[in-house]
């Protein structure tokens, strides 16, 4: 099993998130790890209904509230927790979720 670390766990506030690049085929691909409520959390950094990115340039990936992570294109609205697509043109589907784990305070992505 191969690993990455992303982040220091008690360096991510509530709301907020990082972005990362990952080994992908035949290129790298870009995620996120994020805190709502306590939970960390990390997705693939693209929309269920096109392949563009969540965040814009120089916006995050949560609605204003931070109650939602929403795609700035489309303005389809995810469950923070599940990842499932609430409203908007993909309703129904999931963002790919990244496996993550804390260890000695970092969270590190999980590779297969």
């Amino acid at each position: 099993m191969t690993k990455q670390k992303l982040v220091r766990a008690a360096g991510l506030a509530d709301g907020q998130t990082v972005k990362f690049q990952f080994p992908g085929n035949p290129r790298p691909r870009e995620g996120f790890v994020a805190r709502f409520r306590g939970q960390l959390v990390a997705y693939e950094n693209r929309c269920r209904h096109l392949p563009v990115r969540l965040d814009a340039e120089g916006d995050g990936f949560f609605s204003p509230n931070k109650d939602y992570l929403v795609c700035h294109t489309h303005q389809a609205t995810y469950d923070p927790l599940t990842g499932l697509c609430m409203r908007g043109p993909c309703e129904g589907e999931s963002l790919v979720r990244l496996a993550i784990e804390v260890i000695d305070g970092e969270v590190w992505l999980i590779l297969d």
